[in-house]
């Protein structure tokens, strides 16, 4: 028997999810029971013995539907209560089928006919993260409002470039998309891994915090699909916890990330005792690592990440716009991040990128200065990919070609080189690079740069662009109108034949 591709996989794991809606099952819920029964079967055919044999895959079969239905949901309850990685899936799990004939018939049709140890851990791996991105896509809020698009992971983690050996870290995981990127980059990169430098990898080499339970579970065992365990002291590579309730417990050499993009927190972190002076009701945790009091999420997680780099560390995260040109604590984070950082690339991405319409979102690329590395480099480099650019997740997604050009002028591993090859050759228009001394000498020190045009009349705004904007104004005009049509039809037809 052929082995399927993940295509043909995710579309039959998919089908059955049309199937269980009728039975009032979300897409989330679906693929949250999908992922228990596979780790139940996984386990029965690895031999594992984690799982005591009576809430085994092997004691839900052979059961009618009804007797299935009610020795799943007390499977479930037991594995929760387990510690290490059974505990991570099966936290607070509940059967949510309601139906048992439709829980049998995931159990035995689909599950069940196929020997899922078998498939390549690059299937299987696939497969699971096509089915989170058609989840996050038709579920366009929760786990997948800023599912991060993968030709956009990819070419993150190129630019970075993790490394054998290196310990790559994610503070807001989310289903792991980061790191199996970076584990597929060092994969790829490193074709004579040796055994220390494998075993690290699929141990040692991925950790991810996720606030989100259910969330949690999803990346766990989207690592656990490629082959990516805890180590042999159960540590797990997934953590369920708030990645800033605390100081980092260890230092990453990477730090990859796409944080909540939500503005204000229900808690705030202070630096200090005095900081965190408020009334009783503020809930307020101090954070001696951080520099500034604020209940802005993205503040806090840049803080929380320079916290969590080693010296030398590289990190590129995902912020939204406010990030780069809000007063007060903004201010003082940008300019303490730039003082204590090599701050060397910034993205400037278009929105359509993500499930949450309107995003306007950014990548900030960044290493951690040691005591006896030189100074931060003199400039930041700026690609603008913004202008003229309109992406949607439907008609026009982005796709690696869209970035292609970035990554070369990014020069992954040789970024000092940048200035001589922007002198020698005709950089893009998009690529410029702005003085560090300049920013860190104004009052914000703003990071929402954008190309400088001159003034003549030759260098002015481009025809192609003119026609751009032209376009767009022209297709909201026309959507206007047809809602306009459709809320009065009469009045608009009225209006219409006046005005011939």
């Amino acid at each position: 028997m052929t082995e399927p591709n993940a295509a043909s996989l995710v579309r039959k794991l998919w089908q059955y999810c049309n199937v269980l809606r009728d039975d009032g099952l979300s897409y989330p819920d679906y693929v949250e029971q999908l992922t228990y029964l596979l780790f139940l079967k996984m386990s029965e055919e690895q031999g594992s013995e984690a799982i005591p044999a009576k809430f085994s895959w092997s004691s839900l079969l052979n059961l009618d539907a009804a007797a299935m239905h009610r020795h799943y949901t007390v499977v479930l309850s037991a594995l929760g209560n387990c510690g290490g990685m059974l505990g991570l899936v099966f936290s607070n799990a509940r059967n949510k089928v309601r139906d048992p004939a439709k829980l049998r018939l995931l159990v035995l049709d689909l599950i069940g006919t196929m020997e899922w140890t078998g498939l390549s851990a690059d299937l299987k791996g696939d497969a699971y993260e096509g089915l989170l991105e058609k989840n996050a896509r038709d579920t366009k809020s929760g786990a997948g409002q800023y599912f991060t698009p993968r030709p956009l992971t990819e070419a993150i983690v190129e630019c970075v470039d993790p490394r054998p050996g290196e310990v790559i870290c994610d503070p807001a995981c989310g289903t792991a998309g980061f790191l199996l990127a970076a584990h597929r980059h060092i994969q790829a990169k490193s074709l004579t891994l040796t055994r220390a430098q494998r075993r690290h990898l699929a141990t040692r080499a991925l950790r991810g915090t996720e606030l989100v339970e259910e969330v949690a579970r999803l990346a766990a065992m989207n690592l656990l699909l490629h082959g990516v365990s805890g180590s042999a002291d159960d540590e797990l590579p997934i953590v369920c916890e708030d990645s800033l309730h605390r100081r980092p417990r260890a230092k990453a050499d990477v730090v990859l990330s796409n944080p909540p993009f939500g503005i204000k927190g229900s808690v705030t972190y202070a630096a200090d005792e005095r900081s965190a002076a408020r009334p009783q009701d503020d809930l307020t945790i101090v954070r001696p690592d951080f520099w500034v009091r604020t209940a802005n999420k993205q503040l806090n997680f840049l803080q929380h990440i320079s916290s969590l780099l080693k010296p030398a560390g590289r990190a590129a995260v995902v912020v939204p716009d406010n990030v780069l040109f809000e007063g007060g604590a903004a201010a003082l984070v940008r300019r303490r991040l730039m003082e204590m950082h090599d701050v060397h690339t910034l993205l400037r991405l278009p929105t359509g990128l993500f499930y949450a319409q309107g995003v306007k979102a950014n990548v900030l690329f960044f290493d951690k200065l040691t005591a006896r590395s030189e100074s931060s480099k003199p400039d930041l480099w700026v690609y603008d990919l913004r202008a003229s650019n309109r992406f949607t997740l439907k008609t026009k997604p982005l796709q690696r070609s869209d970035l292609e050009e970035f990554i070369h002028l990014y020069r992954p591993g040789d970024i000092q080189g940048r200035a001589t090859v922007a002198a020698s050759t005709s950089s893009s228009d998009r690529w410029q690079r702005f003085s560090k001394d300049v920013i860190l000498a104004s009052a914000d020190c703003r990071l929402d740069l954008v190309r400088e045009v001159d003034k003549g009349p030759s260098d002015s705004l481009g025809t192609d662009r003119i026609d751009e904007i032209s376009r767009l104004i022209a297709e909201d005009l026309t959507r206007a109108l047809h809602h306009l049509a459709l809320v009065s039809p009469r009045k608009s037809a009225v209006r219409y034949e006046e005005s011939e």
